[in-house]
C-alpha cells in the first residue's frame, strides 16, 4: 500500500484534527492552546519534540533506521484575527478565525509524521516536521531559524517542503514552479510634515492633508510609468490618518501600503524612487516627508532541482492530471521563504475549493472562506511522499 492509500486511511483522523484546530483559532507567535493540541496529535510517535522559547513552535525529528541526509516539511499553525461568517458546525467563534488554511496544514503535517513514522525502517536519513507560528506578518519562520531549527539533527537539511491550500484552486489540483513563486513583502510609511491652523484658512498653512492624497495617486502612476511591466510590483495603500478636529488643518498626515516586489533588483529601485517621489510631492505644497521602506518577507523562490523532481514524483502519486505547472508566480507573501533562502526547497500550492463555491468564490483571508478537507489525504501523502523521495 503506498501512501496515497495510507491517507486515505487516516483521512478521518486528520479532518476531526482540523476541525478541532478550526474552532481555537489564535493568532501571532504565542499560540497555546494550538501548540497543547498538536503536541497530543503527536504523543506516542517516536519524535524528538522541542518546543520555541520565543513563540510557541513545535519541532519534531524522525530519526530515520538508516544514515542519510535531512529534509525539512513545514506546517504553519497560526490564524488571521477576522469574525469567521463561514457558518459552519464547527466554526470559530473567538473572534479569530483560519481564513488561510492554516489548520489545515497543521493536520497535513500531522499526518505527513503518522506516515513516516510508520516507514521508519525504509528511510535513509531524518525528517523535520517543522509546526511554525506567526506567518501572518510576524516571521515566526525566521525566529525558529534563529532558535536552531535547521540545526535539529546536527546537519543542514538538504530540501525543504511545504503546502498551501488555496481557495480559488479546484479541489486537489497540486500547482508549483521553478523559480519565483510568490512576491516579497515590504512595508511602505510615509509621513508628511507640514504647519496646521484653523479650517477656514488654508492659506496661512502648510496642509499635509492634500499631500497624502497626491501620494496615494502618484504611487499608483509610479508603478504603470517608472517599473517594468515584466517585473511587476503592487503598491496597496491600506492606512491614511490626519487630523482629529474636523475644522484644525493638522500638522502631520501618514500612510501605511503593502509593497508587493517580485526581485531584488526592483525593491532597490523603490528604495532609491520612493524616497525622490515623495519628496517632490511634499516640497510642491511647503512641506516635508519621511519615508520608511523596509523588507518584511522575501521572496518565495522555489529551486529549479528539487521543484522538477516534486512534480514529477507529485505526478506519479496523484496522477499527472493533478499536478501542474503555475504559470505566473503569486504577489501574495509567504515566510517559508526565508526557509528556502537557506535550504532548497519546494512550495506547492493545493487547490481546496469546495465543491459547492464557484471559481469567484471567497478568497484566502476573507472571513467567509471555506477549505474542503478531503484535501488532507493527499496533503499528507504528498509531504511524506516528497521526503521519502530525497531519503530514499
Amino acid at each position: 500500500m503506498g501512501f496515497a492509500e495510507e491517507g486515505a486511511a487516516i483521512a478521518p483522523d486528520l479532518i476531526d484534527l482540523r476541525r478541532v484546530l478550526h474552532q481555537i483559532p489564535e493568532v501571532g507567535l504565542d499560540l497555546p492552546n494550538t501548540q497543547a493540541t498538536v503536541l497530543d496529535a503527536l504523543s506516542g510517535l517516536p519524535l524528538e519534540i522541542t518546543t520555541g522559547k520565543e513563540l510557541s513552535s513545535v519541532v519534531g525529528v524522525l530519526r530515520g533506521e538508516h544514515p542519510g541526509p535531512t529534509v525539512l516539511l513545514r506546517g504553519d499553525m497560526d490564524a488571521l484575527p477576522v469574525v469567521e461568517e463561514t457558518e459552519l458546525d464547527y466554526a470559530s467563534a473567538n473572534g479569530n478565525m483560519h481564513a488561510c488554511g492554516h489548520d489545515l496544514h497543521t493536520a497535513g503535517l500531522v499526518g505527513a509524521a503518522r506516515l513516516l513514522t510508520d516507514h521508519r525502517g525504509e528511510l535513509h536519513g531524518n525528517v523535520i516536521f517543522m509546526f511554525q507560528p506567526g506567518e501572518e506578518g510576524l516571521g515566526g519562520a525566521g525566529v525558529m531559524i534563529k532558535e536552531g531549527l535547521l540545526a535539529s539533527t546536527g546537519e543542514m537539511p538538504v530540501a525543504a517542503y511545504a503546502l498551501h491550500v488555496w481557495s480559488q484552486a479546484p479541489k486537489g489540483q497540486f500547482l508549483t514552479r521553478p523559480g519565483t513563486i510568490m512576491a516579497g513583502s515590504n512595508q511602505l510609511y510615509m509621513t508628511v510634515r507640514g504647519r496646521g491652523g484653523h479650517g477656514s484658512a488654508p492659506y496661512t498653512t502648510a496642509d499635509p492633508v492634500p499631500v497624502l492624497a497626491e501620494l496615494v495617486l502618484a504611487l499608483q502612476s509610479y508603478t504603470t510609468r517608472k517599473l517594468d511591466v515584466f517585473d511587476p510590483v503592487v503598491i496597496t495603500v491600506t492606512q491614511l490618518s490626519a487630523g482629529v478636529a474636523i475644522n484644525v488643518i493638522p500638522d502631520t498626515a501618514k500612510l501605511g501600503a503593502s509593497v508587493r516586489t517580485l526581485s531584488n533588483a526592483t525593491w532597490d529601485q523603490l528604495a532609491r524612487d520612493l524616497p525622490v517621489l515623495a519628496e517632490g510631492v511634499a516640497a510642491a505644497y511647503g512641506c516635508t516627508v519621511e519615508v520608511d521602506f523596509s523588507k518584511q518577507y522575501p521572496v518565495t523562490v522555489n529551486d529549479s532541482t528539487r521543484t522538477s523532481e516534486t512534480l514529477a514524483e507529485l505526478g506519479e502519486l496523484l496522477g499527472s492530471d493533478r499536478v501542474l505547472p503555475l504559470e505566473n508566480p503569486l504577489m501574495g507573501s509567504e515566510d517559508f521563504s526565508m526557509v528556502l533562502s537557506e535550504v532548497p526547497g519546494t512550495f506547492v500550492m493545493v487547490g481546496a475549493r469546495p465543491d459547492d463555491v464557484g471559481e469567484d468564490g471567497p478568497s484566502n483571508h476573507s472571513n467567509k472562506v471555506r477549505f474542503d478537507d478531503a484535501v488532507l489525504a493527499d496533503q499528507a501523502a504528498a509531504l511524506a511522499q516528497l521526503a521519502m523521495l530525497r531519503l530514499s
